[in-house]
């Protein structure tokens, strides 16, 4: 969805009449349907075209960036500087008390964690601040899905950030300091939220997460990646210990996909360095790992390399969009503390957990090809097919020390030398093999 008709409102056009539209553009020189863009997307005019608006409607740039919403630095400064005078206006306008939200109640518990149905925002208020130490959220896209709680889907633009800004405010509130908050969402969302998280917590990275999640859309590049915005409470995190990845290797010949020249002595036999670029993260659509059939879910994959880069065991997480319920699945598993809501029913995160062992499994799966420069099956190949490895080159090394030793030993011989006041004198030689 787009926005409330916001540009329109500004210049006070009537845009519920075709006809008052089509005069207007026809006056001003500016096609119906640049205007109409500018509209849907609340984009602020520039160019001729804001030469025209402003000509044609006596208002302001500045004004209409105002009742846009479309604030630039001036902007800013302007508001900081006249904060008191501006603050006794703000405190007439009235708030939303949350009223009308879905209470929170407790349908599951573990030794580790608490499940509850109802909306995130009832239970993140409960919470104490700074006392969570990992959060990931996997909101709602705003993509007119249709889901189990029949939530709107499909809100206006406005509507979708402002209440995305309602629960991201309380996860900044509660996240401990050191702790680590990830936001996971289509790139075209997290691009603005980082403006208002860039102001509340400390930016780490943006990871963008290779999967396809549309099909080819003519006249734009193909949508292969989502978003997962990494950011901490404070200057340095609490907890950092990131996997590392085996190498990329050809599924068919098993030889490298990368030429590493002379310096294949020189990796790390516990793997590579994860990068910010995730593409080893499968999506979840075989009947055999969903969980739920009615909408996406995530891999357990994604949540285990995120709970181990920053968190320990014992540790508290918060996932406030419980979905399917993966990452309270790969926190128990892992042995965190974990701290659930899903405003929609939440039976299948229930019977999930009734199939824990088979989860085990599929994590363990995961887990034994990581922290190893290559997996189990592929060192068994390399090595049958007389390709390098790790051990070659500690072997070899091995060899070369051995050799060294070999070629010049150190004897100790008290009998060479006296000093001048004839008392023996400590005596090193060096002797050779040739």
């Amino acid at each position: 969805m787009g926005f409330s008709n916001q540009f329109f409102r500004a210049i006070g056009v009537q845009f519920e009449d075709r006809k008052s539209l089509k005069n207007f553009a026809s006056k001003i020189g500016v096609p119906l349907s640049r205007l109409r863009y500018y509209n849907e997307k609340n984009i602020l005019p520039t160019g001729a075209d804001l030469e025209a608006v402003i000509n044609e409607t006596g208002i302001s740039e500045l004004e209409l960036m105002l009742k846009m919403g479309r604030l630039d630095r001036n902007i800013l400064e302007v508001l900081q500087n006249k904060a008191d005078l501006i603050m006794p206006i703000l405190n007439t306008q009235n708030v939303n008390t949350g009223s009308d939200r879905i209470s929170a109640e407790l349908t599951f518990q573990t030794d580790l964690g608490n499940l509850y149905q109802g909306d995130c925002l009832s239970l993140m208020e409960e919470i104490a601040s700074d006392s969570i130490d990992l959060i990931f959220a996997d909101p709602p896209f705003n993509l007119n899905k249709l889901y189990p709680s029949n939530i709107n889907d499909s809100l206006k633009t406005e509507r979708y950030i402002h209440w995305c800004q309602d629960w991201l405010r309380e996860c900044v509130r509660v996240l401990k300091n050191g702790g680590s908050f990830f936001l996971w969402n289509l790139p075209k969302w997290n691009a603005i939220f980082t403006d208002y998280l860039g102001g509340r917590l400390n930016f780490r990275h943006w990871i963008a997460v290779d999967i396809k999640y549309s099909l080819p859309i003519q006249g734009r590049l193909y949508p292969s990646h989502y978003s997962l915005l990494y950011y901490i409470k404070g200057e340095r995190p609490n907890v950092f210990h990131p996997d590392r990845l085996p190498m990329s290797i050809c599924p068919h010949c098993y030889r490298d996909l990368k030429d590493y020249g002379g310096y294949k002595d020189k990796m790390n036999p516990k793997g590579v360095n994860i990068t910010d670029v995730w593409l080893d993260i499968p999506p979840v659509r075989h009947a055999k790992y969903k969980r739920r059939i009615s909408a996406n879910e995530l891999s357990l994959k994604l949540l285990d390399r995120i709970i181990e880069m920053s968190s320990d065991v014992g540790d508290i997480i918060l996932d406030p969009f419980g979905g399917s319920g993966t990452t309270y699945m790969a926190a128990e598993l892992k042995g965190r503390k974990w701290l659930g809501v899903e405003i929609s029913p939440t039976d299948d995160i229930i019977e999930r957990f009734s199939r824990i062992d088979e989860e085990r499994k599929i994590l363990e799966n995961y887990r034994n090809n990581m922290n190893a420069l290559f997996t189990k099956e592929t060192h068994k190949k390399r090595v049958s097919l007389g390709l390098w490895t790790s051990e070659t080159f500690k072997d070899s090394n091995q060899q070369q020390d051995d050799d060294e030793h070999k070629q010049g030993t150190i004897d100790f011989d008290s009998s060479k030398l006296t000093s001048p006041s004839g008392q023996n004198e400590v005596t090193f030689v060096l002797e050779s093999d040739g």
